[in-house]
């Protein structure tokens, strides 16, 4: 070893290894090595602290720990003739958790060997520093996210396909910095490949926004497709622009319908897939329409000849919600023309005569002329509606159903269908959202709760499948979902009827989470309370951005489902500055609690600003 490199080695020499416990280590530290800084080449470095690294050399292998914490210890078996001061009997020892190795590769996460006692532990060189804190891998392409907090001036770069190809989670309190985060590496993501014409065709990102932060025209990147959907206007007065596209094939759906209809799994989803069958069905036959008249004529004519009376009045109002489109009420018409006989059990006509209907009387009602002359509706999901009650009439007609278990479900989708209507152009022959921009915005701010929960669900699944089933015909194609505030959808409680329902919300993003990287679909989801998020979830994604999160269950929820944090960056979690996150997952060798950058120029930030009293509250000064 030469003269030169015995200077070096003694300056970045700290300590000695003292006790080895699996990944936690024991260093003492040399007594000279107590002061904040040392002076090296004209240079001061910053000494080993809380938060650094240390390299601890076993003969070839160089082992990189974290300093987790430290404590002093006195020696007690000394004389005062070893020591001159009662300073050097204490001694500042660091407990270190391994973190990687020094390889081939260059910096390698994992433990390869374990120190022994007395090995020789050093600061990390500046290019070993800069090494560990390299996360763009050979053949990626990097973008810059902010700089390192503890090292100032250091940047943090990230890799595209290291990034991008998983699923991310940005968690972090209101004000934290959460939701400029996640415009900031859209931001640079879209910056870099604004360019790119094999960017503008094979990826694709759907970004759904709680709070319209994100909706505004130049926010991350301009040219976006932003869907501003409402419920708060009235449906004649929303443009059909500002509704959200969904075929017919889109919406005739068992699981969205059963999602819409918050069906339960044993009574109501079964009805749900006959119907739905019965539709398609219909929509084969060479002439839809005349084969729903004839079913629904068929039917009237077996009312009419029933002996049950209350049946048969109910089953007749379920076919007025079929009829009565117009609304005219076709009960006063029926009833002029025929009554219920009460001794023989049947209708019979109003003129004296107890017997039963002739096939004559019963296609003279109002009830059978008006089978005879509907006509679909314009909206698909009134049509589906009618054909639900349609099955209704014949599995009740036929003791197939209880209608007091069913009716609930065909109302609570009656409930949402003028809400629906006003989100969803459910007459759109659009093929792809994605043609006008591979960047489309889903505005939810002026839409209702109920909606709010129920839009992400069935647009991310109506993306995820089409992607899904075109996957093996193009592997070139990339889609990304993302969350804003996705508590709001992807929290573990459940309000549907029955205990034993699956949460179908849960289950369709459960799904992409655990199989989308098969098919190029990938998550990022951002929230304000984890703790209420499926763990599988958050479990499942790759790598995690984490702001100030104050409350104990959040913290502890990420505690428990992240593997890659260590205890100082859980630490850290309370007391982040805004602005500031811990970075951790595949991604990064190590946790590193990053400053993220500015996103310039200002307009391409998010709208989400504290608001500021004092400017709004202060009246203008006047100078005399």
């Amino acid at each position: 070893m030469n003269e030169k490199q015995t200077l070096k080695d003694s300056i970045f020499k700290i300590g000695r290894v003292t006790s080895v416990d699996g990944r936690l280590v024991q260093v003492k530290v040399d007594k000279t090595k107590n002061t904040s800084h040392l002076l090296y080449k004209g240079e001061l470095l910053k000494n080993i602290s809380v938060g650094g690294y240390v390299k601890i050399i076993k003969g070839f292998t160089k082992i990189v720990g974290k300093v987790e914490g430290e404590y002093v210890n006195e020696e007690k078996n000394f004389s005062s003739k070893e020591y001159a001061s009662d300073k050097e009997k204490i001694s500042r020892v660091l407990n270190v958790s391994l973190l990687g190795f020094f390889g081939e590769k260059g910096f390698e996460r994992g433990i390869k060997e374990l120190p022994l006692i007395d090995n020789e532990c050093f600061l990390l060189e500046s290019v070993e520093f800069s090494e560990v804190h390299h996360f763009v891998k050979e053949g990626d392409e990097p973008i810059t996210i902010g700089t390192l907090s503890l090292e100032k001036g250091q940047e943090i770069k990230i890799g595209v396909n290291s990034l991008f190809a998983s699923h991310i989670g940005i968690f972090g309190n209101t004000g934290s910095g959460k939701s400029y985060t996640l415009a900031k590496i859209y931001r640079e993501l879209f910056e870099k490949y604004k360019n790119g014409e094999n960017f503008k065709k094979n990826g694709m990102f759907i970004l759904f926004d709680f709070n319209g932060e994100y909706a505004g025209e130049k926010c991350i990147v301009e040219g976006k497709k932003i869907y501003n959907l409402t419920t708060k206007k009235e449906l004649e007065n929303i443009n059909i622009n500002e509704k959200f596209p969904l075929n017919e094939s889109d919406l005739i759906d068992l699981e969205l319908i059963s999602i819409l209809a918050n069906a339960t799994e044993k009574t109501q989803r079964p009805f749900l897939s006959r119907s739905l069958e019965f539709y398609k069905k219909v929509s084969v036959a060479d002439n839809p329409l005349d084969y729903f008249k004839n079913t629904l004529k068929k039917r009237v004519k077996e009312i009419l000849k029933m002996a049950d009376k209350d049946k048969a009045h109910i089953l007749i109002d379920y076919l007025k919600n079929i009829l009565e489109t117009q609304g005219t009420d076709i009960s006063e018409a029926l009833f002029a023309a025929i009554e219920w006989n009460n001794t023989n059990h049947h209708f019979m006509p109003r003129n004296g005569q107890s017997r039963e209907l002739t096939d004559a009387e019963m296609e003279g009602t109002a009830l059978y002329t008006s089978a005879d002359n509907y006509q679909f509706p314009q909206d698909v999901l009134t049509k589906v509606i009618h054909f639900l009650y349609l099955q209704l009439v014949f599995d009740v007609y036929n003791d197939k159903a209880q209608n007091e278990h069913i009716a609930p479900a065909i109302n609570k989708l009656k409930s949402k269908r003028k809400d629906i209507e006003k989100v969803l152009d459910t007459n759109s022959n659009q093929g792809n959202i994605f043609s006008e921009s591979n960047f489309v915005i889903v505005n939810l701010k002026d839409v209702n709760l109920e909606m709010r929960k129920t839009l992400p669900l069935l647009l991310s699944k109506k993306v995820y499948t089409e992607h899904k089933q075109k996957h093996n015909k193009d592997e070139k194609k990339f889609l990304n979902i993302i969350v804003d505030e996705a508590h709001n959808i992807l929290s573990q409680e459940s309000f549907r009827e029955a205990e034993s329902w699956k949460d179908y919300r849960l289950e369709t993003f459960e799904e992409i989470i655990k199989e989308g990287r098969k098919f190029g679909v990938f998550l990022t989801i951002a929230s304000q309370r984890p703790h209420d998020i499926s763990s599988t979830i958050i479990s499942q994604l790759h790598n995690y951005f984490l702001h100030r999160l104050i409350n104990n269950h959040d913290i502890i929820a990420v505690e428990r489902t992240i593997a890659y944090l260590d205890k100082l960056s859980v630490e850290y979690l309370s007391i982040l500055p805004t602005g500031t996150c811990v970075l951790a997952g595949l991604l990064a060798h190590v946790p590193v609690i990053v400053d993220i950058g500015k996103i310039e120029p200002k307009e391409h930030a998010p709208d989400n600003e504290t608001i500021d009293l004092v400017k709004n509250w202060s009246d203008e000064t006047i100078e005399i």
